[in-house]
């Protein structure tokens, strides 16, 4: 089968549309449709179907998306092969993090990266929430984002997950509040406050979801935040309370305690294409992540 069929096949699936997928490989939606028909008549089977004014795959479409996967994966090993005869990693990575992921790892990992000729490190923060994953890793070679450590894990046929930190989500209450001379704090006693949150479908809020789920007290969101530094800036002028990162929020600002009882946390993941990590550039980025996710865990706020 024709390889620049299979990527074409593999870039419609991972967009969701012809017009997506010509976007990102930089040709016509005609061409993307071209390519995709001539694939399907290369294997003799429907591998698309209308689905409104689009189109979707068929149960042979996403089977062969599978083995695609495994034939451009083994491309990546044959290419990473090549590159391991030079001296060091060389190249281009381009990675997307989640802001507050980007300061937590970002200063570190590119400062380890200053001085090393031949590599490059091109990042993106990006707002995103589990959902947006699997396309982000289409544009990125490495992904890092966060998920509620009770939400499913993302598909690992599809993607390649690499571990980098549990991250423990604390209540961030403010200076003089009568729960700041508490060492935790029972969620009971958090059933009158105001709460400051994310949007819907962040982890955060799907931390704060499954306490309330868990606890059986709703909490009453007042505003909804992505920013943290914006949220702290709100706690700590007694607008409310929030659920708030361990390792990044600034104990300068708010108060921070953990709840009693309540193991509430996000995971922090580096997802990417399998076969991906085989580049050696890939690699010593994905290297530098680990590194200073565990900086981050071993040396946190006091």
């Amino acid at each position: 089968m024709d390889i620049g069929r299979l990527r074409t096949l593999r870039e419609f699936a991972d967009r969701g549309s012809v017009t997506a997928a010509a976007a990102a490989l930089h040709c016509t939606p005609s061409a993307v449709s071209q390519q995709l028909r001539a694939l399907q008549a290369e294997v003799g089977l429907a591998l698309t179907e209308p689905a409104g004014r689009g189109l979707r795959l068929t149960d042979a479409g996403r089977a062969l998306v599978a083995r695609a996967d495994e034939v451009l994966a083994a491309l990546d090993r044959a290419e990473a092969e090549l590159d391991s005869y030079r001296s060091a990693p060389r190249g281009r990575v381009r990675l997307a993090v989640f802001p507050s992921a980007a300061l937590l790892l970002l200063p570190g990992l590119l400062t380890r990266f200053a001085n090393y000729e031949g590599l490059e490190v091109e990042v993106r923060d990006i707002d995103m929430t589990p959902a947006d994953v699997p396309s982000l890793v289409a544009d990125f070679d490495v992904v890092v984002t966060h998920r509620d450590e009770h939400a499913a894990p993302f598909d690992s046929e599809r993607l390649e997950v690499v571990h980098l930190l549990r991250e423990p989500l604390d209540v961030a209450l403010p200076p003089g509040h009568l729960l700041a001379e508490r060492d935790q704090v029972e969620p009971s006693e958090l059933a009158g406050e105001h709460w400051i949150s994310v949007d819907v479908g962040f982890p955060v809020d799907d931390v704060l979801h499954s306490l309330a789920v868990r606890t059986g007290v709703r909490p009453s969101v007042v505003h909804r935040i992505n920013d943290f530094r914006v949220t702290e800036a709100l706690v700590a002028a007694g607008h409310g309370i929030a659920l708030l990162p361990r390792y990044t929020v600034d104990i300068r600002r708010v108060v921070r305690r953990p709840l009693a009882g309540i193991r509430a946390a996000r995971q922090v993941e580096a997802v990417l294409r399998p076969g991906a990590a085989t580049r050696p550039a890939v690699a010593a980025v994905l290297e530098a992540l680990r590194a200073e996710a565990v900086s981050a865990a071993h040396n946190p706020n006091p």
